[in-house]
């Protein structure tokens, strides 16, 4: 399994909505989520990529203003020229507890040199849980293209 890729953001008041607790936007989770997520799947392809979709987007928790939001992607299928990356949002306590906050399945397409699909390498589960997410990452392709 390639590394997870990690990032760290403080949520500041620009994150925010106007609540009297003020609680992280949907949409600033989103944009990091994009951007972790290219992040694994450039690395894993080693070229640029776009994405396709956010396949699934699960909000389980808030977080709110001046939380430490820890996300981590991992790449968990390939196909002929694109990839699932999921990624996992916690909101990181001081005592360095994590809740899980967010979990997003997103796809993404290889690019080459003239923005056309190239072939990615091929992702191969090992263990228990990478073969659990492998086959629901092939349910949700079906699903996508209705075969």
């Amino acid at each position: 399994m390639p590394e997870k890729t990690t990032s760290v953001q403080i949520v500041l008041p620009q994150h925010c909505n106007g609540y009297v607790k003020p609680r992280l936007f949907g949409g600033q989770i989103m944009a990091w989520i994009d951007i972790i997520g290219a992040v694994a799947a450039r690395r894993y392809t080693k070229s640029a990529v776009t994405t396709v979709c956010i396949d699934n987007l699960s909000f389980l928790e808030p977080a709110y203003l001046n939380d430490t939001v820890v996300q981590e992607a991992e790449v968990i299928w390939t196909g002929h020229t694109s990839l699932e990356v999921k990624v996992d949002s916690y909101v990181e306590h001081l005592d360095g507890s994590r809740m899980r906050v967010n979990r997003a399945y997103v796809v993404f397409v290889a690019l080459d040199d003239n923005d056309r699909p190239k072939p990615v390498p091929t992702f191969t589960p090992r263990t228990d849980a990478e073969k659990r997410e492998f086959a629901a990452a092939q349910e949700r392709r079906k699903q996508r293209v209705g075969k």
